[in-house]
C-alpha cells in the first residue's frame, strides 16, 4: 500500500542563509525581516532567536530590542523557493520516484518504491531525518495515508519524526487546529469566527451549510485528508531532467502490453541520452492510471549506462509490481540522475585484454533493496578507521595497508568486551572469556602498541592500546587488546576487549 511522507522545514530561511554563509558562528541568533511598505515584521527565526524571545509576527523593533546581539536579513522569497526546489531534486534522487514541493516549507513523497530500500517505514523516516540534519536542515517528517494527513502531522509535531499507522488518520488529525487543514486563510479566520477550533469539529459539522457559506473547498480538503478523494502528487520536473512519455487514447493493463511500451520508452530516453553525451544512473518510470492515482518503479545502474536492451530488463524485472486497476492512461519515463559517458572504440581483441564486467550483477542486487560496497584501505593506524566503504564500481583505491604485523580475515564492527586474566603490564592473557566462552590460551604474540590519532580528537592525546594475537586449544585464533598500556591510568581504562578473528 503507498504512503506519504511530508518533511517540513520550519526554520527554512535561517537555514538556507548559514548554508549560504557558513562563516556565521553557530551560536548567532538570526531574524529573517519581511516587509510591506513602511511595516517590518520577523517572518522566520532560528533556534537561539525563538529561545531569546523572538517569535514570528514580532514587529522587527521589537525583536531588535529584545536581543541586542540579533542578526536581522531581510527575507528573499526568490532565493528560500530555489533553495526549496534544489532540496527537493535532491530528495527525488535519493529517496523516491514521486517527490514535489509543498507549498513554501515542505517535500511531499510517495513511499511507493522507497520505504522497502529503507529497511521499513521506520529507519526510513529516521534516517530521512538524519540525512537533513547532516545537512544543516531542521526538519519534521511525518508518514500518513493521505497527503493531507502527512502535512498536518509534520506541522504539528515539536519532535523528528512521526508515523500514523494504516487506518488511523481520523484520530491522529482530530485535534489538530484547522489551520493545518490547507484552507485560504481568510476561510480559516471566518471559521474561528464561528467557533470551529479543530479538524474533527469541522468533519463532524453537516458539509452542506458549509458548502452554501464558504464552497466545496472545505469538503474537498476533509475528503482529500481522510482518503476518500485521491490527492496525486505531481512530481517536480525541471529542464535538465530527460523525459519521454507515452499517453494511450484506451487505457492498458495487460502485461505484455505494458512491458512493449516500457521497451520503446527505454529506447526513446537512451536515444535522448545519447544526444547529449549521458548515460543514465537511476531512472524512475511512472505510471498513470485512470482513477487518478500513480504509481512508480526505479531502477538504478552502478554506473552510466546507455544500453537499451539491459535497462529494457532491470524495468521489465519489475513491472510485476504495477497493479493497473481499471486501466493506465500514460507511461513515463525519467532519467533523474544522469552522468557524462563517452563511446569507448575497442582496437582489438587480440591486444586488449577482456575484462570481466560485474557491473550487470551489482545492478540487479541494488535494484533489490541490497546495498553493494567494496571496503577500501584508509591510511590510519586505528583498525576501525583504516577501512572505508566505497561504490562497487568505483576506480582502484591507490592507498593499500601496511602494517609488519598481522591483522585479521574479520573486524568485528565493535570491539567487544572480553574477560581476561593477564599479568600487567606486558605480559599476554592465559584465558580469555568472550561470549559467555572461557578459552584457554595457548599461544600468543605481541604487545602490537598502537597510539591515538591526538589530531582526531583531543581525548586522544594519551590514549594507548596493546594488541595481542593469541590461540586458544580449539586453534581459534583471535585478535584483543588492553586498553591503555597497563601503567598508566590517562592512557586508558585497560579494559580488555575482542576486535577480529583470524582465519
Amino acid at each position: 500500500m503507498s504512503r506519504v511522507v511530508s518533511i517540513y522545514l520550519p526554520d527554512l530561511p535561517t537555514d538556507r542563509i548559514r548554508r549560504d554563509d557558513p562563516s556565521i558562528p553557530p551560536e548567532q541568533a538570526i531574524a529573517v525581516i519581511a516587509k510591506r511598505g513602511a511595516k517590518r515584521w520577523v517572518s522566520a527565526a532560528d533556534v537561539a532567536a525563538k529561545q531569546a524571545g523572538v517569535r514570528v509576527g514580532m514587529p522587527a523593533a521589537k525583536a531588535q530590542a529584545l536581543f541586542r546581539g540579533l542578526m536581522m536579513v531581510d527575507a528573499d522569497a526568490m532565493a528560500d523557493a530555489a533553495a526549496l526546489e534544489r532540496i527537493t531534486l535532491w530528495a527525488l534522487t535519493v529517496y523516491s520516484p514521486i517527490v514535489a514541493v509543498d507549498g513554501i516549507d515542505g517535500i511531499v513523497m510517495d513511499t511507493e518504491g522507497a520505504d522497502h530500500l529503507q529497511g521499513g517505514e521506520l529507519p526510513m523516516v529516521t534516517k530521512i531525518a538524519n540525512q537533513f540534519l547532516a545537512r544543516k536542515l531542521t526538519a519534521r517528517v511525518a508518514v500518513a495515508d493521505t497527503w493531507g494527513a502527512a502535512h498536518a502531522c509534520a506541522r504539528a509535531i515539536t519532535w523528528e519524526t512521526v508515523i500514523v499507522p494504516v487506518g488511523q488518520t481520523v484520530r491522529a488529525v482530530e485535534r489538530l487546529p484547522i489551520s493545518l487543514l490547507r484552507l485560504p486563510c481568510d476561510i480559516v479566520g471566518d471559521l474561528r469566527t464561528l467557533g470551529f477550533q479543530s479538524i474533527g469539529e469541522l468533519a463532524n459539522t453537516p458539509r452542506a451549510p458549509l458548502n452554501l457559506r464558504f464552497g466545496p473547498e472545505i469538503g474537498r480538503r476533509l475528503d482529500q485528508m481522510f482518503g476518500r478523494v485521491c490527492e496525486p502528487i505531481e512530481p517536480i520536473r525541471t529542464a535538465e531532467l530527460v523525459e519521454v512519455t507515452r499517453a494511450f487514447a484506451e487505457p492498458i493493463g495487460a502485461a505484455e502490453t505494458i512491458n512493449k511500451y516500457v521497451g520503446r520508452l527505454v529506447v526513446q530516453l537512451i536515444e535522448e541520452l545519447q544526444k547529449r553525451g549521458l548515460g543514465v544512473r537511476r531512472a524512475d518510470l511512472i505510471v498513470d492510471k485512470v482513477d487518478g492515482t500513480r504509481q512508480a518503479i526505479r531502477a538504478g545502474t552502478v554506473k552510466p549506462a546507455r544500453d537499451v536492451a539491459w535497462l529494457t530488463k532491470l524495468f521489465r524485472d519489475r513491472t510485476e509490481k504495477i497493479e493497473p486497476g481499471f486501466g493506465i492512461e500514460k507511461l513515463t519515463l525519467v532519467a533523474v540522475m544522469v552522468e557524462p559517458l563517452e563511446d569507448l572504440q575497442k582496437s582489438s581483441s587480440l591486444v586488449e585484454e577482456e575484462v570481466t564486467d560485474v557491473s550487470p550483477l551489482i545492478d540487479v542486487y541494488g535494484n533489490r533493496g541490497h546495498r553493494v560496497y567494496r571496503l577500501a584501505p584508509v591510511a590510519s593506524d586505528v583498525p576501525e578507521r583504516s577501512v572505508q566503504r566505497i561504490s562497487a564500481a568505483a576506480d582502484p583505491v591507490g592507498v593499500s595497508w601496511v602494517h609488519h604485523w598481522r591483522r585479521p580475515v574479520r573486524l568485528l564492527a565493535r570491539p567487544e568486551l572480553i574477560d581476561v586474566i593477564a599479568l600487567l603490564p606486558d605480559h599476554p592473557p592465559v584465558s580469555v572469556t568472550w561470549r559467555g566462552k572461557r578459552r584457554k590460551v595457548k599461544r600468543a604474540d605481541g604487545p602490537e602498541r598502537i597510539f591515538g590519532e591526538w589530531w582526531q580528537r583531543d581525548s586522544e592525546m594519551e590514549a594507548v592500546r596493546d594488541y595481542f594475537v593469541i590461540e586458544d586449544e580449539s586453534g581459534e585464533r583471535l585478535w584483543i587488546f588492553r586498553s591503555g598500556d597497563g601503567v598508566d591510568p590517562e592512557t586508558g581504562s585497560h579494559r580488555w576487549f575482542c576486535q577480529g578473528i583470524f582465519a
